[in-house]
């Protein structure tokens, strides 16, 4: 029996990395810039507000950066149990809010994926083409920072949908 070698395995958490982290961060900026044929602050802010939160403009920034700075993050391999958060807690409340079945075109498949993507690198980490290589106390990754990431975004995510009207 032969195991996955550590080059491959950070290979292919460069390649899970960099498609959820381009995605993400084009996301955000759709949001935040109007980029990629996106809404920018004041669609976003309407879509936050038709959507019951309370200073919706607030909560479109909020969400942009998430998904900007996760993005990027996953990208760089830096930070990442909290770049994996903000994604991963900016899904569960994108599931929550546009809960209509699982399937499109109203399901929530998309940021189902994605969520589940963000969680998964949240647990393995950046893997060895990451900055994170460089980040005393992320060098030798450990399953209890993914852990703690994911809580976090659960936490978050649950706040946020607490406080939504």
């Amino acid at each position: 029996m032969t195991t996955t070698s550590t080059t491959a395995t950070s290979a292919g958490l460069l390649v899970l990395r960099l498609g959820v982290g381009a995605t993400m961060a084009a996301h955000g900026t759709q949001k935040l810039f109007g980029w990629f044929d996106g809404g920018g602050l004041d669609g976003t802010e309407r879509f936050f507000a038709a959507s019951g939160y309370p200073s919706a403009k607030a909560f479109a920034v909020l969400a942009g950066v998430s998904e900007t700075l996760g993005g990027i993050g996953l990208i760089l391999g830096l930070i990442t149990p909290l770049a994996a958060a903000a994604i991963l807690g900016t899904m569960l409340n994108a599931i929550a809010v546009k809960w209509g079945g699982f399937f499109s075109p109203k399901g929530v498949e998309y940021e189902t994926i994605l969520a589940v993507a963000a969680a998964s690198l949240a647990l393995t980490g950046a893997g060895g083409f990451a900055l994170d290589r460089f980040v005393p106390g992320l060098r030798d990754y450990k399953l209890g920072y993914g852990l703690a990431a994911i809580a976090l975004a659960f936490v978050a995510a649950g706040i946020t949908l607490l406080i939504r009207n």
